[in-house]
């Protein structure tokens, strides 16, 4: 998910509130990204990733995505810049043991541009490169998306397959009247008008501005499961995308309505299910 919703909001009377970033990055690792477990595999499992697969993570957070294609025997290099204490978490999944992996060789965790994960000389290039972090909640993420496949695509071999993923139609994912709360309180001027919901062709025209050609695709169901309201407000706080909403109001009343956006999706044993679906394209680079 993009660490933002919206570019401008109106400022928060008072003091910043301070948010620590390792217990939200733990947040996020422990409760939140499991979320699209459903989406890696599906794609791992479509493109054969094991032993021969040579992957480029992009915007690889804490890793996840990357120690399950390990754990396939997939050598993996992930690389990322936004938020540090993920990347810190990543490293701890993956270095320097990766206990309970068959890759071939030792992870890479890069703290930088795609430019800065290149092979050394000598190397093959890379013959997958995955975009997990879905677009299609915040203006700009798709503009954000192509420059880092601009960066990456010279990274790999001719023909190779480039994985873009996006949230589904907003009828079709229940988490969207929850992240509506976020642009709501961070931008009350603009009101709805700040949300930017999923397109069909998203994806498709991201991958021809970047130059790769579309082959394939496929939509995954990736409900959000929660223990209880207080463990699914934790887990959404850890995207990022309330941040803004925070400032602009208060970390109080952002919990406040969060938490009544909850209300419909809790069942009678109190947990928090919300259905959604997330789409995945598979493009490919010149040959």
């Amino acid at each position: 998910m993009t660490p933002t919703l919206v570019r401008q909001h109106l400022p928060h009377a008072g003091p910043v509130p301070r948010v620590d970033p390792c217990a939200r990055a733990r947040d996020w690792a422990e409760i939140q990204e499991r979320m699209l477990v459903p989406l890696y595999e599906a794609v791992h499992e479509r493109l054969e990733v094991g032993p021969g697969t040579r992957l480029l993570g992009l915007g690889c957070g804490s890793g996840l995505a990357l120690l399950m294609a390990a754990s396939r025997g997939a050598a993996v290099t992930g690389v990322d810049t936004r938020v540090p204490e993920r990347l810190a978490l990543a490293r701890e999944r993956l270095l320097p043991e990766s206990r309970g992996t068959r890759a071939r060789t030792d992870p890479r965790i890069v703290d930088g541009t795609p430019e800065d994960a290149a092979a050394a000389p000598g190397e093959p290039g890379y013959n997958l490169v995955t975009a997990f972090e879905p677009i299609g909640c915040a203006t700009g993420d798709a503009e954000r998306l192509g420059e880092l496949l601009a960066a990456a695509t010279p990274l790999a071999g001719r023909g190779t397959p480039v994985v873009l993923a996006g949230w589904g139609p907003p009828e079709r994912c229940a988490t969207s009247s929850v992240l509506r709360v976020a642009t709501r309180l961070a931008d009350p001027l603009r009101g709805a008008g700040s949300w930017r919901p999923a397109l069909r062709d998203d994806l498709e025209e991201i991958a021809q501005r970047a130059g790769l050609r579309p082959d394939g695709s496929g939509r995954v169901a990736c409900p959000f499961g929660y223990a209880d309201v207080s463990n699914a407000v934790r887990g959404l706080l850890s995207t990022g995308l309330f941040d803004p909403a925070i400032t602009a109001t208060g970390q109080e009343q952002v919990d406040k309505e969060v938490t009544e956006a909850l209300h419909p999706h809790v069942r009678q044993d109190g947990t928090v299910w919300m259905p959604n679906i997330f789409r995945y394209l598979i493009a490919r680079t010149p040959q």
